[in-house]
């Protein structure tokens, strides 16, 4: 028996079935944030990178032509002035008075690690007798060499890696970057411009920061990074306070030592003497250059 003619609701059904198909397999995948105009995934309720929550319905609009989809060939950068902005609305920014307490206390540190590697190089390259100390021109490049190298690999490395210096932890502050950038190359271009911010005792830094909006100073600028406020939990500011004390006490017990050795080697260049510091019986002198700086000391007892 031959099949009669489809009835007029089986054609109605089978046509809806195909456009549901076809709506189904052209669904997007991706779709913009209506915020920053980057790719999200359809059913996404937050943007990943600037955190704004995706109305329910954003894939419909962009489906029936409303908005503009997301391109996936050519996605939307950030510029610098947007994700600072978002930055600042996302975290707070570190005040100018916590940053100077984290620089004494980074100093500090590194004042004891000065002393132990500076009382080597003069020990080694300048000459004492027991009464003066004569620091030739070798000591001295050797000295402010790897001074400059410790200071710039302290403040890399760790901000590079834990986003904080010792005295940043302790304090409770820490380094990000405002654009995606490498954290590598932005840690160290922050730390090489500490030669500009630095000038006139960091008058020059600590005056950009003031005028800026986000507290940058030179430095944060050119490495698109900013300084923010951070709760470190108990255990990280612990182990800082203790690195902290303990290298502060290992170079009082290693300098005496240290100077107690005279092993001086003499160089064949660079071994003139620019420096002598030394002392007499009722004084105390310093000649740089020529030129000599005597304080007297005075040993007449107290008299009532």
């Amino acid at each position: 028996m031959a099949a009669g003619p489809l009835s007029f609701g089986d054609a109605m059904s089978r046509r809806i079935r195909h456009i549901l198909k076809q709506l189904t397999v052209r669904a997007p995948h991706n779709m913009q944030c209506p915020h920053c105009h980057s790719q999200v995934h359809t059913h996404a309720k937050h943007c990943k990178r600037c955190g704004g929550a995706i109305p329910s319905g954003q894939h419909l609009l962009e489906e029936c032509g409303l908005t503009d989809r997301a391109s996936p060939a050519a996605p939307i950068k950030p510029s610098s002035s947007s994700s600072t902005a978002r930055t600042s609305a996302r975290f707070r920014f570190a005040r100018l008075g916590d940053r100077f307490i984290a620089f004494v206390l980074d100093i500090a540190l590194l004042f004891g690690l000065f002393a132990i590697v500076d009382a080597w190089v003069f020990m080694r390259w300048g000459t004492f007798d027991g009464s003066e100390l004569q620091l030739t021109a070798a000591s001295l490049l050797i000295a402010t060499l790897l001074n400059t190298t410790m200071l710039f690999l302290y403040g890399w490395l760790l901000e590079a890696a834990c986003g904080a210096t010792l005295g940043k932890a302790l304090v409770g502050i820490r380094i990000v970057r405002t654009t995606e950038c490498g954290r590598l190359s932005s840690c160290a271009v922050r730390n090489v411009l500490r030669i500009v911010d630095g000038l006139g005792f960091y008058l020059v830094g600590t005056a950009v920061a003031a005028c800026s909006n986000v507290r940058q100073r030179i430095g944060d600028i050119c490495a698109h990074t900013a300084v923010i406020e951070e709760k470190f939990g108990i255990g990280i500011r612990l182990t800082a306070m203790i690195l902290w004390i303990a290298t502060l006490a290992g170079a009082g017990w290693a300098v005496p030592r240290i100077c107690s050795e005279n092993k001086s080697v003499h160089t064949r260049y660079l071994s003139q003497v620019i420096v002598r510091v030394g002392r007499t019986d009722n004084s105390a002198y310093v000649n740089i250059a020529g030129l000599t700086l005597d304080v007297h000391t005075s040993t007449t007892p107290w008299s009532w």
